[in-house]
């Protein structure tokens, strides 16, 4: 329902103007001239419009919006948002007491992006002094940390701060938000007019369902909550999992580890490098490699070598996305990685018959991993494809029978990647977004979903890249939802929803497009909510350039609203602009030359 605002209108123009009045100029003459009798009521009538008097057509309408999530979309929103929408009211909660998102949260041994440094960066805040091709995580955060200094965005958030339940009033057009102080456990409800959720796809850890786990007397660590003073050196150590946390955890142990036994229940393709041939300019293998000073003191002093350097990497990353068709392509790349995969294995040939999938490329998410199928084939690490049984105080049991004995378990066991988030989300109606999203999470472009009005989400159902960098994607995806948000203002819309028709049509072109793709090819994989043959809800279906593109400008027509005054036309305001407030003001900036649109000069005047 709409929200009628409560204005004092006795100081705005034509204030009186507020009944149902003929479009007929005479008649309107008449009516603010008091004397209405005899005007004949033949044209349509504008709607009853209570309050749209009271300010002027640019006045920008206060707003409040509510960014939860201080991780890189978070940090997006709130650089972006106070600079493009006026009056606005901002606050961003994180649950963790640092900004940062999934690079605070995970810190284990080896981590590291699989993306480039200078791909996987803010496009307006190029970095020169990247120390290495692929960052660390540690690095990426102080990236991020040193561009919330710079910005001046902290003042925006409020961390250590979880959301624990949000709900929307429909007799308010307002978003009622619970939050907890994570020090205190006090409780206490915020409000806005726009929610934005920027809680990400990995961060929601939990320990695996495994009997005995919990009586285990060693170390137990988990990837995304790693103790930083335990030291493996000299230790038995066991690692769960071949995701992309193992991959950089099990090469970064197992030089210091007296034992590595590495647990793996199915099949991977463990890939080269991104960026491969950039890498072996530099090395003899796949690893990661350091700048130079000479690299980093032409990246300092020539910004236009800076821009071909992070072109070139780009162009190549945003080339590969073809490889998830189905066909020529998809075929020469297992070819490729098979042979990769096979000569790394040499030593141990075992193991590349056990982990060598049965499935094309990229039906599961191809993973880099830089040095971990060279890691497998040491002398002082075990391969373990027998499932686990259980876990004892001294170790753990496979389903044959054997006890290994470890110092340490670490669980690199990955993430709950349901959309089904952490805290309930009320929509129209008590609607309950975890249990529909439960069933099928359906949205419009990944952004919105119909029945939770005000309601955006960045990172969210069909948004990750089978190829790519997601870094310029959560870019414009911000720069979306402040158009939107900016034309919330504008308009005086009350609340924006996508139609029906928007959410059922971008449903069915994703399984259009899945269905000529490697993704949609049997294989169990968290791209389909970790079913063999679903369908694909955690991919966008097409290129990382392609959704750019379809962020470029938000298509209104896809959207329905309800309106502040209930009056479509109440953006037009008491018939004034607020630089007229001021009989001084400079009432013709428009002839200024920075306001001027100056046509190209065909004839050049002699």
């Amino acid at each position: 329902m709409p929200h009628v605002t409560s204005v004092d209108t006795s100081q705005s123009f034509a204030g009186e103007v507020t009944e149902s009045v003929p479009y007929h100029v005479d008649g309107l003459k008449a009516v603010v001239n008091g004397n209405g009798n005899g005007v004949h009521n033949t044209h349509p009538t504008v709607a009853k419009t209570s309050g749209i008097f009271s300010v002027e057509i640019d006045d920008a309408r206060p707003l409040k919006v509510i960014v939860i999530g201080a991780g890189i979309s978070g940090i997006l929103a709130a650089i972006r948002f106070p600079r493009r929408i006026p009056n606005l009211d901002l606050v961003v909660y994180d649950k963790n007491p640092e900004v940062g998102g999934t690079w605070y949260e995970n810190r284990y041994p080896g981590i590291a992006c699989d993306i480039p440094a200078h791909v996987y960066q803010a496009s307006f805040e190029p970095n020169p002094n990247w120390s290495q091709f692929y960052a660390s995580g540690g690095e990426i955060l102080e990236y991020w940390k040193g561009i919330v200094a710079k910005y001046d965005v902290r003042k925006y958030m409020k961390l250590s701060h979880r959301v624990i339940e949000a709900r929307f009033s429909e007799t308010e057009s307002k978003w009622h938000v619970k939050v907890e102080n994570c020090l205190t456990g006090e409780v206490v409800e915020d409000s806005c007019d726009v929610l934005y959720a920027c809680i990400g796809a990995l961060n929601d850890w939990k320990w695996p369902d495994i009997p005995g786990l919990s009586t285990f007397k060693g170390k137990l660590l988990h990837s995304a909550a790693w103790d930083d003073d335990w030291d493996a050196t000299g230790l038995s150590v066991a690692v769960i999992g071949s995701g992309s946390s193992a991959i950089q955890i099990v090469p970064a142990l197992q030089p210091k580890v007296k034992h590595l036994d590495n647990y793996v229940r199915g099949q991977a393709w463990i890939a080269p490098p991104i960026a491969e041939a950039e890498v072996r300019k530099h090395t003899l293998t796949e690893a990661n490699f350091h700048f130079t000073a000479d690299e980093l003191k032409e990246f300092n002093e020539k910004p236009e070598a800076l821009l071909a350097y992070r072109k070139k990497l780009d162009s190549e990353i945003q080339s590969m996305t073809k490889v998830t068709l189905r066909g020529e392509l998809a075929n020469k790349a297992a070819a490729d990685f098979t042979q990769n995969m096979k000569a790394k294995l040499a030593k141990k040939p075992e193991i590349f018959d056990k982990i060598l999938p049965s499935f094309t490329p990229g039906c599961r998410r191809i993973t880099p991993g830089p040095g971990y199928l060279e890691a497998l084939a040491k002398d002082n690490v075990s391969f373990v494809s027998d499932a686990i049984s259980s876990v004892t105080e001294e170790g753990i049991i496979t389903v044959d029978g054997t006890l290994r004995k470890v110092d340490a378990i670490i669980c690199a066991t990955g993430f709950d990647t349901s959309f089904t988030k952490r805290f309930p989300i009320y929509g129209l109606g008590g609607l309950d977004l975890g249990a529909k999203w439960q069933e099928y999470p359906d949205t419009y472009i990944s952004l919105s979903t119909r029945g939770v009005p005000n309601f955006f989400v960045a990172h969210g159902p069909n948004s990750g890249l089978g190829v790519g960098s997601l870094s310029i994607v959560l870019e414009r995806t911000c720069d979306y939802v402040c158009g939107v948000v900016a034309k919330m203002q504008k308009d005086r819309i009350a609340t924006i929803q996508p139609t029906q028709e928007a959410c059922d049509g971008f449903v069915a072109y994703c399984k259009e497009y899945f269905d000529k793709t490697v993704f949609t090819l049997p294989c169990r994989s968290w791209y389909k909510r970790g079913t063999i043959d679903g369908p694909v809800t955690a991919l966008w279906p097409g290129s990382a350039l392609h959704f750019v593109k379809t962020l470029e400008k938000p298509r209104f027509e896809d959207y329905e609203y309800t309106y502040v005054e209930g009056n479509k036309m109440g953006w037009l305001g008491n018939g004034f602009t607020v630089c007229e407030r001021d009989i001084k003001s400079d009432k013709s900036r428009y002839l200024e030359p920075e306001n001027i649109d100056f046509p190209a000069v065909a004839i050049p005047s002699t």
